[in-house]
């Protein structure tokens, strides 16, 4: 990319700072740790129902909330933390959800074991166990699911997964780069990071 040419990036970010941020240096880009990996699917469970910025906002405050997204520390939270939670300002005070972020954190730890890591899991679902790099040129061919989506929603929640459905799915996996959904126009996209 040529150091004078203006910085094209996918539209949906605008010129929210803290979105620009997480465009460039997030969305999209694999990630190879569980840790990291049920960070983004405690935060897009919360997101059901709303806006990415809503969640994108208030992550620090979920990071203190939810023992610093530790899987293990989360599955043992009790009735008496659903209630310190509920009355957390700084996150989005829904009771499904924080039930089900602890709900979600057990059987987080349930598929590691049986799978070795929650991104081996996951990626038993990809092609050749590899992420799925897109080539759209307008958001407007970007689906809000897809059949890989559907596939692993259908799984988790016979699993019982909660607030996980095929869209939020999707959405995990562009967050998490198992989907790369970046325009061919955006700097991100893989085609415009090479030399």
């Amino acid at each position: 990319m040529k150091k004078n040419k203006e910085i094209q990036r996918c539209r949906w970010c605008g010129d929210d700072p803290l979105y620009i941020d997480y465009h460039d240096n997030e969305w999209g880009r694999e990630v190879t740790d569980d840790k990291t990996m049920f960070e983004f699917l405690t935060l897009e469970s919360a997101q059901a129902g709303l806006s990415w910025i809503t969640v994108l906002r208030r992550r620090e405050e979920y990071r203190k909330a939810f023992a610093n997204f530790d899987a293990k520390k989360v599955s043992k939270f009790t009735n008496d933390d659903v209630e310190r939670l509920m009355q957390d300002a700084g996150i989005i005070r829904n009771r499904k959800k924080i039930e089900s972020a602890i709900s979600n954190a057990r059987l987080f730890l349930g598929i590691q074991q049986e799978f070795g890591s929650f991104c081996a899991y996951l990626k038993s679902f990809l092609p050749e166990g590899k992420p799925i790099v897109n080539r759209w040129k307008d958001t407007k061919e970007v689906p809000a699911s897809t059949s890989l989506s559907d596939a692993i929603s259908k799984d988790m929640k016979k699993r019982g997964f909660k607030f996980f459905g095929a869209t939020i799915c999707y959405a995990h996996l562009q967050a998490v780069g198992y989907v790369n959904d970046h325009l061919t126009t955006c700097h991100c996209h893989p085609d415009n990071l090479k030399d």
